[in-house]
């Protein structure tokens, strides 16, 4: 029996980003992301308060913000202002 986890490599050169959605949408923001294979990879940094991290490619980021502007519109999603220490 083969167990796999998921272990997720954020190369050196990205663009973070910092979001706050509702909660109860993290799911949805993921699995469109992931439709975006290297566009950017999302963390969970807080599930309850729904603030999520964005690792977006290098040159990828208008891309990023057209999907970022199609969800909005579907869900609300704001850009969250973090202070140093404060996230990953």
């Amino acid at each position: 029996m083969v167990i796999a986890s998921q272990i997720m490599v954020v190369p050196e050169a990205t663009i973070k980003r910092y979001y706050r959605i509702d909660r109860r949408e993290i799911h949805y923001l993921k699995f469109i992301l992931e439709g975006y294979d290297g566009v950017a990879a999302m963390k969970t940094i807080d599930p309850q308060e729904g603030l999520v991290a964005l690792h977006i490619g290098p040159g990828c980021e208008e891309e990023v913000n057209m999907i970022i502007e199609d969800v909005g519109r579907r869900v609300q999603i704001e850009t969250a202002e973090i202070l140093k220490g404060d996230a990953l």
